[in-house]
């Protein structure tokens, strides 16, 4: 089939690779990006782990605690401008205060009464649109809690209290000391938001992805020529190494490198007094999977001046 030069930009803006590698990757995937992504990692050209996501959307990320419970939310706009705008922020944060309220779901807060009026979240954004000046959407919320201990907030660079771009929760199961258990569980938050784990466990990652690294690590080794059987024990090294820097307990802790996650869990025992947990995470990065539209400003511009 032919390769056209948009798809081969496009391969070597997600994998490092060059333009012939590129091309060839492409020709011998019939055209398929993820294929080509995985055939140029087998053959050791581009070490991309997986494709980063195309942050497109802008506006704010927020977040909301209590006790045991915690949310965080995502509500959209069209610029960045608007994240530096009051009436916006305002509008997060009641957003973030009826998640709590709620459960965090995402259908149940854009069905729930925003604060201060008969409309429900969804409705009262829309008509925020005429006030601030560009559209906007509430886009996501979850929500994590625990029976006892602590659910953690983190917002990294936060333009305002509990807004930003990037916010996480992290939840912590103990009869132990609370405070100290938030103040762990916020150190793992933070280290969250600067490795972005695939999954709490091993067992929790998506089999598909695990699959999918499988058959690359497969290929990889078959091209060093060895037997089969060592073959399979490079395959499970590699494995082990994809979950240690993966999954959240498995990875190295990034306050202190010389411990995983759950060992520094198993330290930070002692200052809770007590067994602890950690039961979940939640990693909202703003605009996250959402495909950006390119445009040509100097064509816009030569545009609006022909009007």
């Amino acid at each position: 089939m032919s390769i056209s030069a948009a798809q081969v930009k496009e391969l070597r803006e997600m994998t490092g690779a060059g333009m012939m590698d590129c091309k060839a990757a492409l020709a011998e995937t019939n055209g398929d990006l993820e294929a080509a992504v995985d055939w140029l990692r087998a053959k050791g050209i581009s070490k991309a782990d997986k494709k980063a996501g195309r942050t497109a959307a802008e506006g704010l990320i927020g977040v909301a605690g209590a006790a045991t419970s915690a949310v965080v939310v995502e509500v959209n706009s069209e610029t960045d401008f608007v994240a530096r705008n009051e009436a916006f922020q305002e509008l997060v944060r009641n957003v973030a205060k009826v998640a709590l309220e709620v459960g965090g779901e995402t259908e149940a807060v854009a069905n729930a009464k925003y604060p201060g009026s008969d409309k429900s979240v969804t409705d009262a954004i829309k008509d925020a649109v005429g006030t601030i000046g560009e559209n906007m959407a509430f886009r996501r919320s979850k929500a994590l809690s625990v029976g006892a201990g602590a659910v953690a907030t983190y917002v990294h660079n936060a333009v305002t209290d509990n807004l930003g771009k990037l916010g996480v929760l992290v939840a912590i199961e103990t009869t132990g000391n609370a405070d100290a258990a938030r103040s762990f569980a916020r150190q793992v938050a933070m280290h969250v938001a600067a490795t972005n784990p695939l999954a709490l466990t091993p067992e929790e990652v998506d089999p598909a992805v695990v699959a999918r690294e499988r058959a690359i690590f497969v290929e990889q080794a078959r091209e060093s020529g060895k037997p089969d059987n060592v073959i399979e024990k490079m395959v499970e090294g590699r494995l082990r190494k994809f979950y240690e820097e993966s999954v959240l307990l498995k990875q190295a802790f990034v306050i202190n490198p010389d411990l995983t996650v759950d060992a520094a869990l198993k330290a930070a025992e002692k200052d809770i007094g007590a067994p602890a947990k950690i039961t979940g995470f939640v990693r909202f990065a703003l605009g996250e999977g959402i495909q950006k539209e390119e445009s040509d400003f100097a064509a816009e511009v030569a545009a609006a001046v022909k009007k």
